[in-house]
């Protein structure tokens, strides 16, 4: 069956979240990023900053635990979302840092997570909160950017893909299991956190957090809005991979959903995969 479950937990394994050393470079970023305050070591007595606990979350948004309603009238159900993040370093940053501007970050601090395994993110019911990948020990302060990559799961995880969508989608009459696995590795710095609740403020002995959002109604689109709206006509909906479904069975890797698509649509895939990540409603830039 398509649908059996990979990470009935969320978490594929955490073997415990690890206390980790601030790092001094961004790992991964190291040549469009310029260099950080020297290493603190928090276990020092001599450490001169006061400290508290960062954490770093992941959110692929309701629309993976509640399910969405594609731009051209499909719903799309998820039984797991699986992705695999990597390369998480969170900033204080003066000026802040502005994904949408050329200009590099100017970091005052940073610290830098041990890679979490993959992560299902549509584990949980539907009121789920965002799944913790991450708890660090962190300099007081405001940490306003975040960088963070899709990347290769490791060695022995149950698939080789960074991300993998698996459920079902509907539309009438008809059910079309999917289990479409994505190739693509991304590396991604975000400015600050947008949302209901302002993130990242690290203060001395209590705990802060930030979050990588994925927005795979960029993907799908959102039928409960109207068609003209900016996420419906960039989207690819369903439908394109509805009418390439064999018996109501769709599992594809990436070369291989490409080569069935057309090229308009293999064009708004490429436009679409490198826009989902977010933090929050914020937005992040390539790298």
């Amino acid at each position: 069956m398509i649908n059996d479950q990979w990470f009935p937990q969320g978490v594929w394994t955490m073997g415990g979240l690890m206390l980790w050393s601030l790092a001094t470079s961004c790992q991964g970023f190291q040549a469009s990023v310029p260099d950080a305050q020297p290493t603190i070591d928090p276990a020092s007595p001599e450490t001169p900053l006061a400290l508290g606990t960062l954490e770093v979350r992941a959110n692929g948004e309701d629309f993976v635990r509640q399910g969405l309603l594609s731009a051209d009238g499909w719903q799309v159900d998820f039984d797991q979302v699986v992705v695999t993040l990597g390369r998480i370093t969170a900033y204080q940053t003066d000026p802040p840092f502005e994904a949408h501007q050329a200009t590099p970050p100017q970091i005052q601090q940073q610290v830098s997570f041990p890679d979490p395994p993959p992560v299902d993110l549509a584990a949980g019911d539907t009121l789920a909160d965002p799944i913790l990948v991450g708890s660090i020990a962190a300099p007081e302060g405001h940490f306003n950017a975040l960088a963070w990559s899709v990347m290769p799961p490791p060695l022995g995880a149950p698939s080789p893909y960074p991300l993998v969508l698996r459920g079902t989608a509907t539309k009438g009459d008809r059910q079309v299991a999917f289990n479409l696995q994505f190739e693509q590795t991304f590396d991604f710095i975000c400015g600050d956190y947008v949302g209901d609740d302002r993130k990242g403020l690290v203060r001395p002995g209590q705990t802060a957090d930030l979050e990588m959002t994925l927005h795979f109604d960029h993907l799908f689109g959102d039928g409960t809005l109207p068609p003209e709206e900016e996420i419906n006509q960039g989207a690819l909906g369903f439908e394109p991979l509805g009418a390439i479904a064999q018996t109501n069975q769709l599992d594809l890797n990436e070369t291989a959903l490409r080569q069935q698509l057309t090229p308009p649509q293999v064009a708004q895939i490429d436009a679409i995969l490198p826009n989902l990540a977010h933090v929050g409603e914020g937005h992040c830039r390539g790298q």
